[in-house]
């Protein structure tokens, strides 16, 4: 599992206008990029929900009443500073740029006729 506070440090949260040139240049092809962006985002997209998930489960009353309600400050910080973290695809975009990412074909077998 990833930890997210380290990885994000220094990544704004706001979205930014991005030469295609620069992208192309990584790859060699934009629809290459956009592939490997959409994977990488999903993959941290997945790993930042499992990690709330984990924190706020120490939070978790199982009770059955639903007037056992009450707030928990600690766990109300955790939710807002997933709030604020930068969209998963703006992380993407910054690992991509920075060659963070590694990616490469499957082996295709060619046809023997």
């Amino acid at each position: 599992m990833i930890d997210i506070k380290t990885q994000v440090q220094g990544i704004s949260p706001n979205v930014k206008a991005r030469n295609i040139k620069e992208f192309i240049e990584h790859s060699g092809n934009i629809y290459e990029t956009i592939n490997v962006l959409t994977k990488r985002a999903n993959q941290l997209s997945n790993d930042i929900k499992e990690e709330l998930v984990e924190k706020l489960e120490e939070f978790a009353s199982h009770s059955d009443t639903i007037e056992e309600v009450h707030e928990n400050k600690e766990q109300i910080e955790i939710s807002k500073f997933y709030e604020k973290l930068p969209n998963p695809a703006i992380i993407a975009i910054e690992e991509f740029l920075d060659n963070k990412i590694e990616y490469h074909y499957k082996n295709i077998q060619p046809d023997n006729e």
